[in-house]
Parts: C-alpha cells; structure tokens; sequence
C-alpha cells in the first residue's frame, strides 16, 4: 500500500471543480439504450460510442476521472491508442468498476447484495498493471414496506468495505458507492433516515477492515423523496437534506463526496449539487463533486 500514491489520487479527482465521469455501464445497459435509438448492439458499436466520449474536445475542463467497464479498458480508440492511455494522455486518472452487479438477497424478498468479491484481488493487481489508479463498487439500498432489513445494510455495508480494503491493499483508491434508490413512494424523510443509517453501517465497517479513509473517495445518492412520492420538495430542500445526513455520518478525513444521479434528470442533478455548494460550501470538511452517468451522457 502506497498510502501516500492513495491520498494524491483521491485529492486530485475532487480537485479544481472537476468531476467524475462514470461511462461504465455494463454490456447489456449500454445495449439496450442502443436498442431504443436503433443502433447495432455490437461490440464494435461500444467500442466507436467511448471513443466518441473519450476524444471530446475539451473533456479536461470539466473531467477528473472516467470509470470504465472492463470491456473498454481492452479496447482502443480508432487510431489504435488504448482507451487508458488516451485518458492518461490528456489529463484524466483512469478508473475500473469492479464489482459483478447485484443478484437477491436469499431469505429477504425485493433486497440486493452486490458480488464480485471471490477473485477481486487477482483482478486488481491485472487493473494496476494496465494503469488504472481507482475503482468502483456499488451496492444498492432498497426502500419499501419494511426494507431495508438490518441484514441487507449489514451485508452489503461488509461487502463494500472488503472491497476497499483490497484496492488500497493494491494501491488504487476505493470509490465506495452504497446507494438508496429513489424508486417507490417514500418521503424525504424516510430516504434521510436509511441513507443516515447506511452510511454509519459503511463507515463503521471501513473502520473494522482497516481501510484509511484519507485514501478513499464516498459516492452516494442525494436524499430525496421516491419518484412516486406524493409529495415532491425543492432544491434547497433536497440540499439541506443530504449535506445534514452527511455531516452527521462521513468522517472529515474522507477527502471527497462524489454524488451520483441516481436516475435523476441532467438538469435537477446539477441543480441540487449546485445548492449544496452555495448553501453549504464553508461549512463542509471535504470536497463535493459529481459522478455522473446518465445525466452528462443522456442530454449529448
């Protein structure tokens, strides 16, 4: 472990107002958004869609990192550079997502877990050799009639803090992704209290697997009510909500906040990120940034 290596890495991709690009969708997502535009759902199709992302003029100005699939970091642009080395050359820290998607969690019905843990050292000592410098696992939280279990947060909170422990074991910073989802009807509230307690479920078996937290990136949902939720809020409110639920949980030595868009549109995820930095910015320990997918790759 180059603790050190870790710390520069995680600042940098938080650093100058940039954020994350999360272009790592699996095969079949990428497919079936293909399917609705009526663009061959081939490899060769893939491959031309991240070398369109990949070689945009002026993608540095706003980017500090990209997450890729494995199936990109094997692939090159059409000049034959390798898509790594391209992100490399102009000034982003290239990423891997790790983890093998969620199946159910046997014994509690409408619940996940995420897998991929059997060979994840194997695969990131190949990722450090092909130059990656941080990865990505996601576990997902789901809010229903009487879910989230306590075994459910439990399990995929043990699960994302093994997984960190070994990037740092590796050398790579661990972006730890546990995210409520925001499908169904609950309230604001609702949606504050499980993030509160996921993340101090995280938290606490980070610290059990020994992971430095100085070496680490956080990259959770923002607190909002469920799409079906009758009553909506405001920016401001939904603000207030997530940085609250923020302080009270993520421990000032993590460097940077990394909100992902959770299916929310281009436009309110901007929005509410926005609010927080106006709203809150002198009063937060660490830097707020986003990682994005669907919401920078949707509207272009």
């Amino acid at each position: 472990m180059n603790l050190q290596s870790m710390i520069d890495t995680a600042s940098a991709l938080v650093a100058d107002d940039k954020g994350l690009l999360a272009m790592d969708e699996s095969n079949p997502t990428c497919n079936k958004r293909f399917a609705k535009l009526g663009i061959p759902q081939t490899e060769e199709a893939r491959r031309a869609y991240r070398d369109m992302i990949v070689s945009t003029p002026g993608l540095i100005d706003s980017i500090s990192g990209a997450i890729l699939f494995d199936e990109t970091v094997h692939q090159q642009t059409k000049n034959g550079t390798p898509f790594i080395k391209a992100l490399t050359d102009a000034g982003i820290i290239a990423g891997i997502k790790v983890d093998a998607s969620t199946t159910d969690f046997a014994a509690h019905p409408g619940e996940k877990i995420t897998e991929g843990l059997d060979d994840l050292r194997e695969r990131l000592a190949h990722y450090v050799e092909m130059g990656l410098r941080f990865a990505k696992w996601r576990a997902v939280i789901t809010i229903g009639e009487a879910i989230p279990s306590r075994a459910c947060i439990e399990a995929n909170a043990h699960g994302l803090a093994r997984y960190a422990a070994l990037c740092q074991e590796a050398g790579l910073v661990p972006i730890v992704e546990p995210e409520v989802l925001m499908d169904g009807g609950h309230t604001l509230q609702r949606c504050a209290e499980v993030t509160e307690e996921t993340l101090q479920t995280v938290f606490d078996q980070l610290h059990r697997q020994g992971v430095r937290l100085e070496g680490m990136l956080l990259k959770p949902n923002m607190v909002l009510p469920g799409l079906a939720c009758a009553t909506q809020v405001t920016v401001d409110q939904v603000a207030d909500a997530t940085l609250q639920c923020l302080l009270r949980t993520v421990p000032a030595a993590v460097p940077g906040i990394a909100f992902l868009s959770g299916g929310q549109s281009a436009e309110l995820a901007s929005a509410r990120l926005n609010a927080m930095q106006v709203r809150w910015h002198s009063r937060l320990p660490w830097a707020l940034t986003f990682s994005f997918s669907r919401a920078i790759q949707q509207p272009a």
